[in-house]
């Protein structure tokens, strides 16, 4: 009887890891565009505080999913001789890049066009791409110049580290280990070293929810993706990955919850709860997607989120760019004062037919669907921003897979 646990998905692409970068940047996109704030549906929204919903996995996945993706793109450059000081100097320059773009959607259109009201002195520093950019650039370095067990050890601390900063650190006003958005720790160093440079519509003045101290505990978030790259490229057997990953994954989930009573999960602060949770789910709905699509081969059913997981970074800015446009392109609607452009069109083309928690719901959705298109082209193509500005992450298709589909045609 034919073992269901092939022992070389490893040697082929992992395009498990395409399927489940693909499914979270399509989570990031329905809960990044609904049509109206006021009336979406709460799984979409993030937790008001303490707590998560289903809108709070998508950036620590996303962010467990560069570990992982650098831990298989470093451990292939190092096979075929690349040296650590290029790959080093890569790293850098990726890392400037993704900071470089995160700041160009900040201040887009830069007061240029469309009575946009821009100032240097109120740019947000902080962002996605920034905090993505600068975990890239630790978690890089230290994957290039550190071995396994100190990488364990570094997750740790930071954690550790973040941990007891919060908890007894006292923050002027409001004394130690004080967890409101007005009192933390994190906001306080935000609104002293970031001040008029964070998010407008945050739960506190001053505050960021990619600020600078809560980007510690993200960095480990990063790292845990990378810890599970090792353990993919040790060899083990089908069956032991699946089981280590699923394990794993049961494991930090409840650490999590254990955790949290304590020290809340809380996505606003990226709590070491928050960690440990996220990164166990991502364990748990990775070594799913790697039963389904590497191990039991279901591929072509899952062909759309491997082209939503290809230029993910590239869609991002791109969704980023046309979100800024529809809200600052202005147009005169029926003798009513301009409106944005995405109000306008929203109001005909959604709320008129919909309930408005259905409509806004929808308007995600086609923006999904929009995202998507793109993706498809750039599949297609076989090109994207990604590739020109060299920030596409994961491994490359094997000599054995030289063609964009032949991922469906091979079996494990």
């Amino acid at each position: 009887m034919t073992s269901p646990f092939p022992d070389d998905v490893v040697s082929h692409r992992l395009v498990a890891l395409d399927v489940f970068r693909g499914l979270t940047f399509a989570g990031m996109m329905l809960v990044n565009n609904a049509g109206d704030w006021k009336h979406f549906y709460a799984p979409l929204s993030h937790a008001a505080w303490h707590g998560w919903t289903f809108a709070d996995f998508v950036f620590p996945f996303f962010l467990w999913i560069v570990g992982l993706s650098m831990t298989l793109s470093f451990s292939r450059r190092r096979q075929r001789g690349d040296a650590v000081a290029a790959m080093g100097g890569h790293v850098l320059r990726r890392a400037a890049v993704l900071f470089g773009l995160g700041l160009f959607l900040s201040g887009f259109p830069f007061g240029l066009a469309f009575e946009h009201v821009f100032s240097l002195a109120t740019i947000r520093i902080p962002g996605v791409l920034q905090r993505i950019a600068l975990c890239y650039l630790f978690v890089g370095i230290v994957v290039l110049y550190t071995r396994v067990r100190t990488q364990w050890i570094l997750a740790g601390l930071l954690l550790f580290v973040y941990w007891w900063l919060l908890t007894f650190v006292s923050v002027p006003g409001y004394g130690a280990g004080v967890l409101t958005p007005e009192g933390n720790l994190a906001r306080y160093v935000d609104s002293m070293l970031l001040a008029g440079h964070t998010w407008s519509h945050a739960p506190a003045p001053g505050f960021d929810p990619e600020g600078l101290l809560s980007t510690l505990p993200a960095m480990a978030t990063t790292l845990f993706g990378v810890l599970t790259g090792h353990f993919l490229n040790a060899g083990w057997s089908s069956r032991a990955r699946l089981l280590g990953l699923m394990g794993a994954g049961i494991f930090f989930t409840g650490l999590g919850l254990f955790i949290d009573p304590w020290f809340p999960i809380n996505k606003s602060l990226w709590t070491s709860s928050y960690v440990f949770f996220m990164a166990g789910m991502a364990l748990v709905v990775f070594a799913v997607c790697h039963w389904l699509v590497d191990i039991q081969g279901w591929r072509r059913w899952f062909r759309p989120w491997v082209i939503y997981g290809t230029h993910t970074l590239s869609l991002y800015f791109l969704s980023g760019l046309t979100s800024k446009l529809i809200h600052t392109i202005k147009i005169v609607d029926a003798n009513q004062p301009p409106v944005s452009l995405k109000v306008f069109y929203y109001r005909r083309l959604f709320l008129p037919f919909f309930d408005p928690w259905m409509a806004s719901f929808l308007h995600a959705m086609a923006f999904v669907c929009v995202m998507y298109l793109i993706a498809w082209l750039m599949y297609r193509w076989r090109r994207g921003f990604s590739g020109i500005l060299r920030v596409r992450g994961g491994v490359s298709r094997p000599a054995t897979c030289a063609t964009p589909t032949c991922w469906e045609k091979s079996t494990p």
